[in-house]
């Protein structure tokens, strides 16, 4: 049995499947999806089977065979394995990049060194009943029952198995040797290899003994310790002192005593802790090595396990606990109480909560234990980051009109079986949501599985509140604010078919379910659905190509479609020629109005006179809430305090030493920040140019807002919301939860205030800048600015009050503001498509940027200049390169190399070179080959490439 395994080693030249043997007690075991520890160039690494066959194209007798299975079960389905290849095609990754984000963080595995006893050794100290070193499938099965620790499930030899079973105690339970094997599959004749360590530790004796008599007084090989242990043993039976040579009598007898005691105990060791617990051993270590006492081995292991923790079951006796508790003397009285306590218990209790309702200590349930009253176990304790919270359990409200005829369409589709894309195009507070969840019920009743994919940022407690409170613990929700254990956990539950419903942000677009009927993909615009870092996947895309494999419908919501959505929407045309994949829902609920919206020319006002950073009817405003009562929603989206710091005598600017970028200052820490590489350094006094104090701060950040609120309303009650204020856990849903309590009169932040909140008592929302992103060099500006400030603005007037916008500029007459004061999107998009058509970009043709990187300029230009060359000369022999304006279907065509608009982060120059293309092009493709001659071989340090299909940001 072969199987073609891709391997964890992030390098276009391995960027392939390579063909393993697979051992006979694996091959009931291995399947496509199987994560394997494979020896690749002298290590064991991690990898993914993509594929298993009897059949290999490479000498059956030169193929290695596969070290390791590390899970009793899949993490990834054969779905997924080939949704990975299509995104590392479309994408210009490696395969096991994609891979990897489809796993949490807690699988990915890292090499970890070991040493062990080696042949030699083994069969020294016991050759008539050294275990096996092959473990058998029995042993995998008994694995597969007994653990479901995700750290430990890897096929483990034979003698290790042994070890750890005789060394089972509590010391097995310490985290310094507990690790260095985990909960592996072990040899199914356990009770042998306990005899046969028993054995080992008589033989080491006879060896430490034959050495002291041999070496000099004092050896460590000769210490009462290990000679007491093995005198207990029951004899040298098989344990010679024959064929011993004396180089290994000597090698054996310079290790430390009790490192041998925890190799015969625990099987192995890991480098790390060898290294730190017997630091003088080196030499004797290293003798032992090449003697062939021990050697070296190298296994897979995860970052984090299924936690486990103590419990207390109930007495399976019960006539005879309560016999037991009777006969207990009255001094006895914690014991007598807990084991009462116990008599209560209808399900296992973990040790620490019985404890805790006790008042009695570990010592108090030890002796019961010991005495056979009360049975304490280890189970699975889920890090469930919802523990203790109650959500009100809601039903179904009922539709409107407009929401009956768009929930129909859904649920017809779903019935289909046929894969589906609707663009769900709704107003602020037109009821998406409540569609979307009487979606996923008809889903769900159809034995289907959903899932729900918000922005990271628009994923709020009041979001996760909805969900949790429809369908209840038939819910698990992934995001970056939980840990990794608990991600990890929620993770298992979709695994594990304990929940029909995912929610979370990008990444659980990949959710292990097996029979997805519906993906809601919600804010459909927003960028934080492209990852930035590699692989470059847009989630809307990878969505849509999964609902093809399962046959499943896919809905993008949003106010503010991005236009590429909104235009392949409207040329789907349906049998009664509307757009066959456009839904509509052009109303609020209950039909109340969209808050009026005020645009203030900042320009006038300081012709006015007024020089503050709120305008006479922002100020108004906010003085009416605070007296009336109400609150107010203020969004910069800008952090700091001020955008950048400048000499006004010379003209001097702060920059990033490391970026070409101007660093912001940040008042309360008096620091200024690079927002790009992390660079941090104290605000000047004087200016580090001229010598002046003329030092100014311009621009303005959250935190001077919030300075100035407070100068000018004192007692005025804001809560801040931006990178800076919700780094700690927990903390994005404590301010939320503070405003909803209306506990806070103002809330200000970043776009992070823009989405997903709904507050009754919400009536001003203001915009400070709403030039912020304008000027940015991205032809995506004006589109950002309109979604922007219409998603702000729906935050006002959603309930019983009615509400107000006031946006604050100095381009009122740009045409992505007006239609924002008009709530009018088909006018934006009418003047926005009018822009893209003239300079050629989407819809009207599709963008992929390479952006190269170097610390030497000369070299990047020059490598830059190469790379363009040749992805010309392959476009021009496919016959596609020319204008993308031009009269040809298909036309492909490159800009640049250019500085890329910041030129140079983390002292890296930067170059790019945009490629635009449409019709039927593997543009994807033809990257790839250019990029060949340029990556496979290359040595480190050379020009770094990477690239991003369909990219939101072209800094």
């Amino acid at each position: 049995m072969i199987a073609s395994v891709i391997v964890d080693v992030p390098s276009r030249q391995t960027d392939r499947p390579f063909d393993y043997k697979v051992p006979a007690e694996m091959r009931a075991w291995i399947e496509t999806g199987s994560r394997v520890g494979v020896p690749f160039g002298g290590r064991v690494v991690q990898g993914f089977v993509v594929a298993v066959s009897e059949q290999t194209e490479m000498d059956p007798k030169r193929l290695k065979a596969i070290a390791e299975l590390l899970d009793p079960t899949p993490p990834l389905r054969a779905d997924l394995i080939e949704l990975a290849e299509w995104i590392s095609r479309k994408y210009v990754c490696t395969w096991t990049a994609a891979l990897q984000a489809m796993i949490p963080g807690a699988l990915k595995g890292k090499a970890e060194r070991s040493v062990r006893f080696g042949a030699a050794a083994l069969k020294a100290l016991s050759p008539e009943s050294a275990p096996q070193m092959r473990p058998t499938s029995g042993s995998l099965a008994a694995a597969a029952h007994g653990t479901d620790d995700a750290s430990g499930s890897d096929v483990r030899y034979g003698h290790e198995a042994a070890a750890a079973e005789a060394g089972a105690g509590a010391e097995s339970r310490n985290r310094g040797t507990a690790d260095t094997y985990g909960a592996g599959v072990r040899h199914e004749h356990e009770a042998a290899a306990a005899k046969a360590v028993a054995g080992a530790e008589t033989a080491a004796g006879t060896i430490a003994r034959a050495s002291d008599a041999a070496e000099p007084e004092g050896t460590d090989a000769a210490e009462p310790g290990l000679a007491a242990g093995s005198a207990s043993g029951a004899g040298a039976s098989g344990a010679s002192e024959a064929g011993v040579s004396a180089d290994m009598r000597g090698a054996f007898a310079a290790l430390p005593s009790e490192l041998v005691r925890e190799l015969l105990r625990h099987g192995s060791i890991r480098l790390a802790a060898l290294q730190e617990r017997y630091p003088h051993a080196g030499d004797a270590v290293k003798s032992a090595l090449r003697q062939g006492l021990l050697e070296e081995q190298t296994a897979i292991r995860d970052r984090l396990s299924v936690r486990k923790v103590l419990a207390v079951y109930p007495p399976p006796d019960r006539p005879a606990a309560e016999e037991a508790l009777a006969a207990l003397p009255k001094r006895a009285g914690k014991q007598r109480e807990v084991l009462a306590f116990a008599l209560d218990l209808e399900e296992p209790l973990p040790l620490q909560a019985l404890l805790a309702e006790t008042g009695a200590s570990a010592g108090s349930v030890r002796a019961l234990a010991d005495k056979g009253m009360l049975d304490v176990r280890e189970i699975k304790q889920e890090r469930d980051p919802y523990a203790g919270r109650e959500f009100v359990r809601t039903e179904p409200l009922p539709l409107t009109p407009g929401q009956q005829e768009v929930f129909e369409r859904v649920a017809a589709a779903v019935d289909a079986e046929s894969p589906q894309t609707f663009l769900l195009h709704g107003v602020t507070g037109s009821g998406k949501t409540e569609v979307y969840m009487q979606s996923i019920q008809h889903c769900l009743e159809q034995g289907k599985q959903a899932i729900v994919l918000v922005p990271e940022i628009s994923l709020t407690p009041q979001m996760v509140e909805r969900f949790k409170g429809r369908f209840g613990d038939m819910v698990a929700v992934l995001h970056s604010r939980l840990s990794n254990g608990e991600r990890y956990d929620e993770w298992r539950k979709i695994r594990e078919r304990r929940v029909e419903v995912a929610i979370g942000a990008r990444s659980a677009v990949f959710a292990p379910f097996e029979r997805i009927g519906l993906i809601v993909i919600d804010e459909e615009h927003e960028s934080s659905y492209k990852q930035e870092e590699t692989p470059k996947y847009h989630a809307r895309d990878v969505a849509v190509r999964r609902a093809k494999q399962h046959g499943a419908v896919v809905v993008l919501g949003s106010a503010t479609p991005s236009l590429e959505t909104y235009a392949a929407a409207v040329r789907s045309a349906g049998p009664d020629g509307r757009p066959a994949s456009l839904l509509p829902l052009p109303e609020r609920v209950g039909a109340r109005p969209m808050p009026p919206v005020a645009v203030v020319d900042m320009r006038q006002e300081l012709k006015g006179g007024n020089r503050s950073m709120f305008s006479r009817a922002l100020h108004e405003g906010l003085a009416a809430r605070l007296e009336r009562g109400e609150q107010s929603v203020l969004l910069l989206n800008r952090r700091g305090y001020s955008t950048f710091v400048m000499c006004r005598s010379c003209g001097y600017t702060a920059t990033c030493p490391h970026c070409d970028i101007t660093l912001t200052y940040h008042q309360r820490t008096r620091a200024l920040r690079c927002h790009y590489c992390g660079h941090a350094e104290m605000a000047p006094r004087l200016c580090p140019s001229c010598g002046s104090e003329h030092i100014r701060y311009f621009g303005a950040g959250t935190q001077r807002v919030e300075e100035e609120l407070a100068k000018l309303f004192p007692g005025i009650r804001v809560i801040r919301m931006d990178v800076d204020t919700t780094t700690e856990k927990g903390s994005h849903e404590k301010w939320l939860k503070l405003f909803g309590e209306r506990k806070a009169d103002v809330l200000l932040g970043t776009q992070m205030v823009a989405k997903g909140l709904d507050f009754p008592y919400v009536t001003l929302v203001g915009v400070i800048a709403a030039d912020t992103s304008l000027g940015l060099p991205d032809f995506r500006a004006g589109e950002r600015t309109f979604q922007l400030l219409t998603q702000v603005a729906g935050r006002a007037g959603r309930h019983h009050l009615p509400g107000e916008v006031v946006v604050q500029t100095y381009t009122p007459e740009h045409y992505a503001i007006q239609t924002a004061q008009q709530h009018d999107y088909e006018t934006f998009v009418q003047d926005e498509l009018k822009h893209r058509r003239m300079m050629g970009y989407p819809p009207f043709c599709r963008l992929i940027l390479v952006t190269m990187s170097h610390e030497q300029l000369p070299l990047l230009s020059s490598v830059s200049e190469r790379f363009a060359a040749r992805l010309r000369e392959l476009a021009a022999l496919s016959g596609v390169l020319g204008s993308v304006q031009g009269p040809g279907q298909r036309a492909m065509e490159l800009l640049g190399p250019v500085a890329s608009p910041i030129s140079r982060m983390k002292d890296r120059y930067r170059f790019q070179c945009m490629i635009k293309y449409r019709g039927n092009i593997d543009a994807s493709g033809l990257i790839r080959e250019a990029l060949a001659s340029f990556t496979e071989g290359a040595p480190k340090g050379q020009v770094q490439f990477s690239v991003d299909v369909d990219p939101h940001m072209i800094l």
